[in-house]
């Protein structure tokens, strides 16, 4: 039985990685919806979703071959580095020299590009647009949760959080039928960089054999330096406003 203090974590992890993404793809496919009709959006993303789950078919006895301390390692770097890539994004943005990501003009530009396209190609465009969006939006879920759970034993915890994640993003979605412009996209990346990055070097330092005071409960020492050091760099290079001399 898995300690609720070790599990918890990686459901979050998951869960707000994994609504990133989820939303992402669901914006797309509603834009295909929304020019070409329900029937290629949903054959898209339902051919999508089969590939997905022959992809984690595959990969599941895949990783028992490999040794716990060495998968932990890899992973553990892996999620280090995509959760510095994402904090790396969510700091500029923070301090405005990025530009936040809009999932409405997502919606208007895919809607556009699609809209364009299904005059000459008919409906086959629209489904492999929606087809691509789910699939690629969907492997970085599966990274996700390969690199939050496989690496000591919480593939399940891992997999709750995405599963609530998809249907959290579906239900919200299928029920206002528009873009989730509302969800705070920028700053779940910036929660997503931080928990990653924490469980990048809490994983990647247990496989090098380095002890954590406290255990589990470390990670939420990890995850509150990575969230100090975030905002100071926030404040640090954001751009002052100019001053006039008299």
């Amino acid at each position: 039985m898995i300690a609720l203090a070790t599990a918890a974590p990686a459901i979050g992890a998951a869960f707000v990685a994994s609504t990133v993404e989820v939303v992402e793809a669901f914006t797309i496919v509603l834009a295909v919806a929304s020019v070409r009709g329900w029937r290629p959006a949903l054959s898209g993303a339902g051919a999508a979703l089969a590939v997905l789950a022959i992809v984690v078919a595959g990969l599941g006895p895949l990783l028992s071959l490999v040794p716990l301390h060495a998968l932990q390692l890899v992973i553990g770097i892996l999620l280090l580095l995509f959760g510095l890539g994402w904090l790396r994004k969510a700091v500029l943005r923070a301090a405005g020299l990025m530009a936040l990501h809009d999932e409405e003009a997502i919606y208007a530009r895919e809607s556009a590009r699609i809209g364009g396209e299904v005059r000459s190609a008919a409906n086959g465009v629209a489904a492999m647009a929606s087809f691509q969006a789910v699939l690629l939006e969907g492997l970085e879920v599966v990274f996700i949760v390969l690199a939050v759970g496989a690496g000591r034993g919480l593939m399940i915890a891992a997999s709750i959080g995405a599963l609530a994640a998809f249907f959290a993003v579906m239900t919200f979605g299928v029920l206002i039928r528009k873009p989730l412009a509302k969800v705070p996209e920028n700053t779940l990346k910036f929660g997503v960089g931080v928990m990653l990055s924490a469980f990048g070097v809490f994983w990647t330092s247990e496989a090098l054999g380095a002890p954590w005071p406290g255990d589990d409960w470390a990670l939420l020492g990890l995850a509150a330096a990575f969230l100090i050091a975030a905002l100071a760099l926030v404040a640090l290079v954001r751009p002052r406003p100019a001053t006039v001399t008299p």
